[in-house]
């Protein structure tokens, strides 16, 4: 069954079940503990949401290859596998919140921040998604919205596994933290997502931060002044979506979801098609069509088996 993903700022609905479903697998342990995942400190139980943020900062902990990769490249970032990786960790939170929200009809929401980008700067700050009746604004903590943290509540928002400076996992018990709007004053703007739109091939050489496709575009190494579309949002809410840890926020997900609509808009106009194929060197390796996506919750899968995902979900629009 195809299920919708709408846009988050139209449907007040999927907001609340989507902050309601972040909270319960925030409070469900059911999988291994720190000691498990080779993370220093006292044994904790780790909740299925926090294996999502284990999960990102393994892949980015993860070279590609092994060895001799001196461009940087990583199991989820800075390569063609970036935009199909995180398809698939999108899709696993999706079935994830619809099991605990018991809502088979669930779509992952997306952040338009495009449209928001269109704003003035202050505009911007003043989206209806950083109130309290969204997903809360700026602090270190936050302190309003539904992802805040109270000290003397166990079933409360807490941040419990972070990153330091090196990438290295650190354990922790503290609130979100955002800095909305301090290190870089705009979001993108729709004239930085008609640009990708028109970048053809998907990848291509040194197929890194340095290439000149679609992927690069969408990825933020390239294009605007400074870093562009899908980093630009790192850095413009900065705090826990800085590190490699930034699965922290939820906001993560209404960002990466809206990376995805982009990729599915691309792919409607320019067909399903995916680089580097399987005939590319080794020096590739992990980010080939047919190379298995790193995975640490569900069974493997490649590049190829998301280019179409229409029997799983679409968008309510592909207008970028």
């Amino acid at each position: 069954m195809s299920v919708t993903r709408p846009n988050i700022l139209k449907d007040s609905t999927t907001l609340k079940k989507y902050c309601d479903g972040v909270n319960r697998l925030k409070n469900e342990f059911t999988g291994p503990a720190t000691q498990d995942l080779g993370i220093d400190g006292p044994a904790q139980p780790v909740s299925t949401y926090d294996l999502f943020v284990v999960w990102h900062v393994n892949a980015m902990m993860t070279p590609t290859p092994a060895h001799g990769n001196p461009e940087g490249r990583n199991a989820a970032h800075r390569g063609p596998v970036f935009a199909p990786w995180h398809r698939f960790m999108l899709r696993q939170l999706e079935l994830n919140l619809q099991r605990v929200l018991g809502d088979q009809n669930f779509g992952l929401p997306y952040w338009d921040w495009a449209a928001d980008g269109e704003g003035s700067p202050q505009d911007q700050l003043n989206s209806p998604l950083w109130t309290p009746d969204g997903i809360g604004g700026s602090g270190a903590p936050i302190t309003t919205g539904p992802f805040v943290f109270d000290p003397g509540d166990d079933a409360s928002f807490r941040v419990r596994i972070d990153t330091d400076s090196n990438g290295n996992f650190e354990q922790v018990n503290r609130g979100l933290e955002r800095t909305l709007g301090q290190d870089i004053d705009t979001l993108p703007r729709k004239a930085d997502t008609a640009t990708a739109l028109q970048l053809t091939p998907y990848d291509g050489p040194p197929w890194t931060v340095s290439s000149s496709g679609f992927r690069n575009q969408l990825e933020g190494w390239t294009g605007s002044d400074g870093p562009g579309m899908h980093n630009r949002v790192h850095v413009w809410i900065g705090g826990d979506m800085g590190p490699a840890s930034s699965p922290n926020d939820p906001v993560f997900f209404l960002n990466h979801c809206n990376v995805d609509r982009i990729w599915e808009a691309w792919m409607q106009q320019n067909g399903r098609t995916y680089v580097p194929d399987q005939n590319a060197p080794a020096s590739l390796q992990g980010h080939r069509i047919d190379d298995q996506l790193y995975s640490l919750i569900s069974p493997p899968v490649t590049p190829a088996d998301v280019l179409d995902v229409t029997a799983q979900y679409v968008y309510d629009s592909l207008n970028v």
